[in-house]
């Protein structure tokens, strides 16, 4: 007997395939959305793992016996998916697990338009009907039909970003193995691109390194490989191909707030005043360079349901995550890894400088990057760093998400995980010798206990 609870995250469905997560499970999660969305049809795309196509048919299976047609995508990004679920106005379903090991497999789901599906916007009452067998079977099942989605996913990226003009570029690609092997070859075609591919071969193995690209140690190949062929530029997606990560052309790992920056200025330039979603732990760099241009920052929590929720809210034309997701107003305020890889090329093939001189404006403080410490009470210790700061003069803080703590050329935000006893701490100051001294104060506070 499956444990619904246990597989059903915040955001998504994942566990270990066949253990937690099977076709069952599968099956009765399509029935069970289906049902949930009254949609009389879904797309379902998946990713490379061996475990992906069984699980994707199986999820058809339930939806078409509840009644609705499925159009199968086959192979594809998340992103893909949710370009397939908003230019057709249905909802779908991504056989993924991202970025974990081999043995996982789950379920990602947007309703139709891409909008997102979390604990609070459906995937509560969906785990209830799939665990109870809720839905009944149609008196007529549902038919499904295979689509090429690739091509037009392509094509309506290269629509949102002009890349007429640019100058030849040499560019290393990292696919880590997984779903960006597939789409990059399509998405990059007829474009000046000397494309030097890692690991595009499809393997849900993951046999090079982990597809995840925000552990320093899975760029390795990356940086020797744009410093080995003279590249400008080198990027790196996750297994499911809908973070990106970028590495200049010394090879140096560039951070996703500066990204965030730049691609900010390039969508404001297209619509002055528009607002610019940033998270908590985003560089200060972003939201001064979005004022700079005319543009109005605004400030979230960390997670991509607050992002989508607050840009559908403000209407705003862009957002970006420390985590290497960076959120499109005309990709239906969803994220895409490739899209932002496009703003990234068509910027740097657009002038002639190097990438990291034309990054160096967006680059003006020091970040510690995540530290984790297990600790042995989360809101107890937050407490303490909390107590420890409340006289210091010129600080502030807040609580939007964790504690942050803000100094007048330093600030830092201490975060609960969700799933484990960690703290989560990001530190960012205006120099390296007060990034450490702040770093290593609120460690020994929050390590002096654990």
């Amino acid at each position: 007997m499956a444990d619904y609870a246990k597989i059903f995250k915040a955001y998504d469905i994942r566990g270990v395939v066949p253990d937690e997560l099977d076709e069952g499970v599968a099956e009765a999660v399509g029935a069970a959305f289906a049902t949930m969305t009254e949609a009389s049809s879904l797309v379902i795309v998946h990713d490379m793992r061996t475990s992906s196509g069984p699980l994707a048919a199986a999820l058809a299976r339930g939806a078409t016996r509840a009644g609705a047609d499925v159009v199968d995508g086959g192979l594809g990004s998340t992103d893909m998916l949710y370009y397939a679920s908003g230019s057709l106005g249905i909802p779908g379903a991504m056989i993924t697990a991202s970025h974990n090991p081999a043995r996982y497999n789950g379920i990602k789901l947007c309703r139709a338009g891409a909008k997102p599906v979390g604990q609070d916007t459906g995937l509560a009452r969906l785990r209830e009907m799939a665990s109870a067998s809720e839905a009944a079977s149609a008196a007529t099942p549902g038919t499904v039909t295979s689509v090429d989605l690739l091509s037009g996913y392509g094509d309506y990226l290269k629509k949102l970003v002009d890349l007429s003009g640019i100058r030849p570029l040499k560019v290393v690609v990292d696919a880590g193995n997984g779903m960006a092997g597939h789409t990059v070859p399509g998405v990059f075609a007829g474009l000046p691109l000397d494309v030097v591919p890692l690991y595009f071969e499809l393997d849900g193995n993951f046999p090079n390194h982990e597809a995840n690209p925000i552990e320093p140690a899975n760029l390795v190949d990356l940086q020797r490989a744009v410093r080995e062929n003279g590249a400008d530029i080198g990027l790196a997606f996750d297994g499911d191909a809908d973070r990106c990560f970028v590495v200049d052309e010394r090879g140096e790992i560039v951070s996703p707030s500066v990204l965030t920056a730049l691609i900010a200025v390039r969508e404001l330039a297209r619509e002055p005043g528009s607002a610019i979603i940033h998270n908590l732990i985003t560089s200060r760099a972003v939201p001064e360079i979005v004022t700079e241009h005319g543009g109005t920052p605004v400030r979230t929590r960390v997670g991509h349901s607050f992002i989508k929720a607050v840009m559908n809210e403000r209407a705003a034309i862009f957002g970006g995550e420390h985590s290497g997701h960076f959120y499109f107003r005309d990709f239906w305020f969803a994220d895409s890894g490739m899209l932002a890889a496009l703003h990234v090329l068509a910027a740097l093939g657009g002038q002639d400088l190097p990438l990291s001189r034309l990054l160096g404006e967006y680059s003006r403080y020091v970040a510690s990057g995540e530290i984790n410490s297990e600790v042995n009470d989360q809101v107890q210790t937050m407490e303490k760093v909390r107590q420890a700061y409340a006289g210091v003069p010129g600080t502030s803080a807040d609580d939007l998400d964790g504690l942050t703590i803000g100094g007048p050329d330093w600030w830092f935000n201490l975060r609960p995980s969700n799933t484990e006893p960690l703290l989560r701490l990001n530190v960012e100051a205006g120099d390296a010798e007060t990034l450490a001294r702040v770093t290593d104060e609120v460690l020994s506070l929050v390590r002096e206990d654990a």
